[in-house]
């Protein structure tokens, strides 16, 4: 299909800043961009109408960029604990998604929507991880998940102490242990 004009509303990642007009692909158009108001389509009218309002847009932009920037000074550094279950070798039952991620969030004091937490693939592990979250299209923080299996756990792993133990070391074996699933040998 052929690609579409937009005019961005406001910054896109790996797209394009606020006022630029760009070709994209019609579903990232339709599903993404237009229904979030962050682009609008680029014909004569849409291009007059933006060029009259563009002191307005940048001004609201300028203000809720500084008003991000403000909360993401008083919550640098935002840890969060989310409490799961997961197997001896660490690996989650379920996973961590940006949802779990934003309530965890918010019930630290930071009020963001999953689509705000800017997550690659679900967190299947236990431990720390970083992730970033976007309080404004300019202004990006980071946010430490801790996903532990119990409070205690999650100060220990806070504390840079390893939890689960590594696959390279193995239980060492008595003698008795050895023979301990064997059946008796038949005799003769």
């Amino acid at each position: 299909m052929a690609a579409v004009e937009v005019i961005l509303l406001q910054r896109v990642e790996k797209l394009g800043q606020m006022g630029e007009v760009v070709r994209v692909k019609p579903g990232y158009a339709r599903n993404y961009l237009l229904p979030g108001k962050r682009a609008i389509r680029a014909t004569k009218e849409n291009l007059a109408r933006f060029e009259q309002q563009r002191s307005q847009l940048e001004a609201q932009n300028l203000k809720r960029r500084e008003e991000a920037e403000r909360v993401a000074e008083r919550v640098h550094g935002l840890s969060v604990v989310i409490i799961r279950q997961a197997g001896e070798s660490g690996s989650l039952y379920g996973s961590v998604s940006g949802r779990d991620i934003a309530e965890a969030a918010t019930a630290a004091g930071l009020s963001i929507g999953r689509a705000q937490v800017l997550l690659d693939h679900p967190i299947k592990t236990l431990g720390v991880r970083h992730v970033r979250v976007a309080l404004h299209p300019e202004v990006m923080i980071g946010v430490a998940v801790n996903v532990a299996r119990s409070p205690e756990e999650a100060e220990k792993q806070a504390r840079g102490e390893a939890i689960v133990a590594q696959e390279d070391e193995e239980p060492e074996l008595t003698g008795e242990a050895l023979f301990e699933g064997d059946a008796p040998l038949p005799t003769a």
